[in-house]
């Protein structure tokens, strides 16, 4: 895979954790009447949203990620190679963190925070395999 497709992925898949990161902040803030993510008391972004995970060190959890997006698809713009992949790094370790509360301390699933993951995990994949390829200047 060339390095521009590997890009371009990256740039969607933040811009589609950029609509998630969004959608748990909209949540968070208006609490909608309409909750498609609430299932059941087992799969349920209310409690993540709402609960224990809902801040990190006083900021709101979901505020990270759109940051963490925002910053891994400027850098894929730009072409920032060790940037997107310390990003995604990090981004990849404060999922796993959530994952963890979710599942053991909260014991919900939230089928969002598992979309983010699951975006977060891909770029990290990409990204490294973007670290790897010579940078190609022509692009």
């Amino acid at each position: 895979m060339s390095q521009r497709k590997i890009f371009f992925y990256i740039k969607i898949l933040a811009i589609i954790g950029i609509l998630l990161a969004v959608y748990l902040l909209w949540q968070q803030f208006f609490h909608p009447l309409f909750k498609p993510c609430n299932i059941n008391s087992f799969i349920n972004c209310d409690a993540v949203v709402s609960g224990s995970v809902a801040k990190t060190f006083g900021v709101s959890t979901p505020l990270y990620g759109l940051i963490g997006y925002i910053i891994i698809l400027i850098a894929a713009i730009w072409r920032k190679t060790k940037l997107m992949l310390g990003m995604a790094a990090f981004g990849l370790v404060f999922c796993l963190w959530i994952a963890y509360q979710e599942l053991f301390i909260l014991r919900v699933i939230c089928p969002v925070c598992i979309a983010c993951q699951v975006v977060m995990l891909s770029i990290f994949i990409l990204a490294i395999k973007a670290d790897k390829i010579p940078t190609d200047h022509r692009l």
